[in-house]
């Protein structure tokens, strides 16, 4: 499906991938390798592109990949939630490119290089 492997197997990498979209749209930036940042672009942009469309059949998907996790703990407001009720009406006027992915160096241990992937 992707280009990157990852030296994972797909369903671990689909995991991962899966894991930090939710972490994007959850926190609005996440830190993680170059390559990882720029593959889990077109998943992000994907899915905010799902919560535009803001019907049933495209809150389904969304809900099928972003993991079910609470993003409020006061009002009990869940990812998808978030997804469907604050980012994708922030990008309505807006026809693609929802991420931006910063470079920021390397790494300590094995000088991977690092980058920042945010929403804009």
């Amino acid at each position: 499906m992707w280009n990157r492997k990852f030296g994972r197997n797909a369903d671990h990498r689909k995991a991962m991938l899966r894991n930090l979209a939710t972490s994007v749209i959850l926190y609005g930036k996440v830190e993680t390798t170059e390559a990882k940042a720029k593959d889990l672009r077109s998943v992000v942009d994907e899915l905010i592109t799902l919560g535009k469309k803001g019907d049933l059949a495209a809150r389904r998907k969304a809900a099928s990949y972003i993991r079910d996790v609470v993003a409020d703990e006061e009002t009990g407001k869940t990812v998808l939630q978030k997804l469907f009720d604050e980012v994708a009406p922030k990008y309505a006027d807006r026809k693609g490119g929802y991420t931006r992915v910063v470079k920021t160096g390397t790494r300590k241990g094995d000088a991977a290089p690092m980058a920042y992937i945010e929403l804009i």
